[in-house]
């Protein structure tokens, strides 16, 4: 028989629609044979993933920049004029780039290979009428599932049989709460969390007993559709990657402008054309700093092993200054605000209300909290433990809870307050019990007592308070009135406002009680709610991305009430009436309006999301030109992880498909980590920032003396080589020890840095060029003076201007001190990193004259004393020319304060 599928809103269907509809029978299932034709006609029960890149294409990635396409272009021209060491020096370069980006790409990349690992279950399906154990891949649409308790649901079902269903879906929906299960019939937009006659695959059964109708297998489960999205949710470039190539190409102006100018003047001056082509090619060498994806590169490992130690795994370079960069953090609620376990929250006693302090997990009472209700709450902690079926286990290492998570929060309960919850159990021995149903909604159990009989009983409080005839307050106990009633109800009914799931607690003891029915003239003893609480330490680390201007925004799948208590514990609201954006509320499967994307935009606060609600969610914080942080731990979360400038998973608590989507992962689980690697990327930037201005500066000072020297003196100009030298040696050294610097600790007491600011902003562009004229006049005067006074060979000139040139860029360094530091005492002058730099780098220098190996290919010769003296003393012009401009300036500033 011909079935349609996939089956659109299969909740909104009855049992008997969903059988007919499958051609199944309920009791015997498919035939084998059907679910064999299935099986070939609509796929078997797993993700069709993309196959990753090839080894091939994740190597040529690594070349893709501009500064790479050009570097190469000169390698081939140095190649063309045989100048094969400037060549092979260049290839070295590239190649070692290229191969530190390749092997931290290649360990990172596991991308989605966790959702493979999720289909490796095996499920228990009933056909031809007996129940087999199979390969939940053999599934097919239209298959009777038996599901019990522990099970790990195989695919998206519709339930026909439910005993005490319960399952945990807080990976896909970001509900704390196991969700209570039926059969019944439900409204088309039932939101996902609230299709209570649904299982979904990826999910697991926490209690009871079911048995569904397969309706969604691979690709048509909601687990597939959040796979889908995450491999189409593509990820932008990051804004360190943006910012580099937009200096490069800059950079290349600045190049092809000073090319030009000095090849027209040069042919206008009938000079060879030879000494102009190999100028030019200088020119194009040192537009370019080539050590500037090395320094970059190690900058950003060294920042990632910084993160590392600090409970932060980085899974790529970039993530590490993005996360510096980022002004909104996305954050999910269940296991990353929350501890994703369930406490007791608050006592709702007759004459009083108590609130629980959750301090390191354990339950405490400040003295005096109890004043009128101290039976209420020693009567309600031999109820939790009786009327109970979860249980406490030492394992190796740590307690082993089993069981409802309401119900082992009730042992806990009754474990942190002075008292052991087997010690009830023993004492109360168990007769009877009339477990939980959709129904009664109650659960009770019948226990021997001293006084004959003992009755434990919680439910839901409008449910029990039908069955209660009294009610305990205090010492007291009082006949229950319909006032009693409705004050009652009025606090449960608050409670639940507030976001918490209320239970409500009675008892019974008597001598003789009917075994059969003991739900009757019960003595009702009061309410608990019950939460998923804050992380202790979240408020203070909300607190730290505020005051560095960085807006947090929780994104759920729980209920609005729930989201909106557990915003105002960790203080994500102000003063102000928040409002929480409702995932009902949003415009589904059409463009939003810019009205409700000024909504979204204002908003902190968003509950009962769908996953591509998230990632919609985040793209327009994207689009608004915010660099967006994620944070999440669920299969729910993981394209907006992969959608988001950077993706954060929790390592203890978050499952293997949000961790693969992100590129980081906290190892504590703890947001505060968050707010740490936001300041260590801010720290990174910065540094960033000083090896890149300081080695643009060198550059461009190679720049003007290199294009001066062709007018000046042209024989003696710095050679192609000896830049190279300079650039890939004495500059990268120095560079990598600004990268490798302690960054300014009160990075995160200011606000982030404008998303669309370059690396390089206009006001470093002009301290750039002041800079680099600096250093020009310093060279070329210990060239002219030279020239002068003691000799006018060519090669000798050459030499004076590379010794010059290479020691005023190695003090150079420390004009990258903070404008207002001290000149002696500051974080340069404190790095240890650049005194070895300094003393690595006039080793080489010194080397390279003293060797004739390493000498003749430089075009050097060996230098007098004097000649040494004058360029050593000329190197030391820039330095104290803009230390003493930066005084001056402070000076300025001080004064006018």
């Amino acid at each position: 028989m011909h079935v349609k599928y996939p089956i659109i809103n299969p909740h909104t269907l009855s049992i008997d629609d969903i059988l007919i509809s499958f051609s199944v029978d309920r009791d015997r299932g498919l035939t084998a044979s059907t679910s064999a034709h299935r099986n070939i006609q609509f796929g078997l029960n797993r993700f069709v993933l993309k196959p990753p890149k090839s080894f091939w294409l994740v190597l040529l990635k690594q070349f893709q920049s501009p500064i790479v396409y050009l570097l190469t272009f000169a390698a081939l021209i140095s190649l063309y004029f045989h100048s094969y060491i400037e060549a092979i020096a260049i290839a070295v370069v590239l190649l070692i780039n290229a191969l530190i980006g390749f092997f931290l790409e290649m360990e990172a990349r596991r991308s989605m290979n966790a959702l493979k690992k999720m289909d490796i279950i095996t499920c228990k399906v009933i056909r031809d009428g007996t129940l087999h154990e199979i390969n939940a891949e053999n599934i097919a649409p239209g298959d009777l599932v038996d599901l019990v308790s522990g099970d790990v649901i195989p695919a998206d079902g519709r339930l026909i049989e439910s005993n005490l269903l319960q399952c945990d879906e807080s990976s896909l929906t970001g509900e704390s709460l196991p969700t209570v299960k039926n059969t019944e019939i439900l409204p088309e937009k039932t939101t996902l969390g609230d299709q209570i006659n649904m299982v979904f695959k990826g999910t697991s059964v926490m209690n009871g007993h079911g048995k569904v109708v397969i309706t969604g297998i691979g690709k048509d489960t909601e687990l597939g559709k959040i796979t889908s999205l995450v491999e189409s949710a593509s990820s932008a470039k990051t804004p360190l990657d943006l910012k580099l190539t937009a200096l490069s190409k800059k950079l290349i102006w600045v190049m092809l402008f000073m090319t030009l100018i000095f090849a027209g003047t040069g042919f206008i001056q009938g000079k060879n054309w030879l000494i102009i082509l190999e100028t030019s090619i200088a020119l194009a060498v040192a537009a370019f700093p080539e050590g500037l994806p090395i320094v970059a590169t190690i900058a950003l490992s060294y920042g990632m092993l910084l993160m590392a130690k600090r409970g932060a795994i980085v899974k790529n370079l970039s993530a590490v200054e993005t996360l510096g960069s980022t002004n909104v953090i996305l954050t999910d609620k269940t296991g990353t605000l929350t501890e994703n376990v369930i406490y007791v929250d608050t006592f709702g006693f007759p004459d009083e209300t108590i609130f629980a302090n959750i301090e390191n997990k354990v339950l405490k009472f400040n003295g005096g909290d109890i004043v009128h209700s101290k039976q209420n709450f020693e009567l309600i902690k031999i109820v939790a433990a009786l009327c109970n079926n979860a249980s406490l286990r030492q394992g190796n290492r740590k307690e082993k809870a089993l069981g409802d998570p309401v119900e082992i929060a009730l042992l806990h309960l009754v474990n942190t307050s002075g008292h052991s919850y087997q010690e009830f159990q023993k004492k109360y021995e168990r007769t009877g019990e009339v477990p939980f149903n959709a129904d009664s909604k109650m659960m009770a159990t019948l226990h021997k007592s001293n006084k004959g009989n003992f009755v434990a009983v919680k439910g839901a409080a409008e449910q029990l308070l039908e069955k209660c005839s009294h009610i305990q307050n205090g010492e007291k106990l009082h006949l229950l009135t319909p006032a009693h009633k409705h004050k009652i109800l009025q606090s449960a009914d608050a409670m639940s406002e507030n976001g918490l799931r209320v239970l409500a607690f009675a008892y019974r003891e008597d001598k003789e009680i009917d075994g059969d029915d003991y739900l009757k003239d019960l003595t009702y003893i009061g309410l608990i709610g019950f939460l998923d609480p804050p992380r202790l330490d979240i408020k203070k680390a909300i607190i730290a991305c505020r005051n560095a201007g960085i807006k947090v925004v929780m994104i759920t799948g729980d209920h609005p009430k729930t989201a909106l208590n557990i915003a105002e514990k960790v203080g994500l609201t102000d003063d102000m009436k928040q409002t929480v954006i409702n995932g009902l509320e949003l415009p589904d499967n059409r463009p939003l309006t810019a009205d409700w994307k000024a909504m979204v935009l204002s908003s902190a606060i968003f509950a009962r999301t769908t996953p591509k609600q998230k990632l919609d969610i985040a793209e327009i914080f994207q689009k608004a030109g915010n660099i967006v942080a994620m944070t999440g731990d669920g299969v729910n979360d993981a394209p907006a992880l992969k959608k988001a400038d950077v993706g954060i998973a929790m390592g203890l608590r978050g499952t293997q498909v949000a961790k693969e989507a992100a590129n980081i992962v906290l190892k504590n689980d703890s947001f505060t980590s968050i707010a740490e690697a936001v300041g260590q990327g801010r720290e990174i930037f910065n540094n960033i920032k000083k090896f890149v201005i300081y080695l643009v500066s060198c550059n461009l000072s190679e720049i003007f003396i290199i294009t001066a020297l062709g007018f000046y003196a042209p024989a003696s100009t710095v050679l192609p080589l000896q830049i190279l030298f300079l650039n890939i040696v004495t500059d990268i050294f120095p560079a990598l020890a600004l990268g490798l610097g302690k960054g300014d600790k009160t990075v995160m007491k200011r606000p982030p840095r404008s998303p669309k600011e370059d690396i390089v902003t206009h006001k470093d562009w002009i301290k750039i060029a002041w800079y680099a004229m600096v250093i020009t006049v310093s060279v070329m005067s210990a060239v002219v003076y030279c020239k002068f006074f003691i000799t006018k060979d060519h090669q000798i000139l050459n030499n004076v201007a590379f010794v010059t040139l290479a020691f005023a860029q190695l003090f150079h360094v420390f004009n990258m001190s903070s404008p207002k530091s001290k000149i002696f005492k500051n974080e340069v002058t404190g790095n240890h990193f650049v005194w070895y730099a300094l003393i690595l780098c006039t080793v080489l220098t010194v080397m390279v004259f003293l060797i004739p190996y390493l000498r003749m290919p430089l075009g050097l010769v060996v230098l007098n004393i004097d000649l040494w003296l004058i360029s050593i003393a000329a190197s030391l012009v820039p330095l104290f020319v803009i230390q003493l401009y930066k005084t001056y300036s402070n000076f300025r500033i001080n004064s006018n304060i």
